[in-house]
């Protein structure tokens, strides 16, 4: 499966789901948002702290 194909399929779901289920999971997929968009700075910026890990992740999800 091509990850379009992955997405799609995925996005079906969801709009499947009652509404209330997407706001369980909502918390979830946001942090598995962020761990990934850390992981992200972590390798472009390898000696940051973790306090600048935070701060630059802010920093992205207030251009969002």
């Amino acid at each position: 499966m091509t990850p379009e194909a992955a997405l799609q399929k995925q996005i079906e779901k969801y709009r499947a789901m009652a509404g209330e289920q997407r706001l369980q999971i909502a918390p979830d997929l946001h942090e598995l948002s962020c761990a990934i968009a850390r992981e992200g700075i972590r390798d472009q910026n390898p000696t940051a702290s973790v306090d600048e890990v935070e701060r630059l992740l802010r920093g992205r999800r207030s251009l969002a």
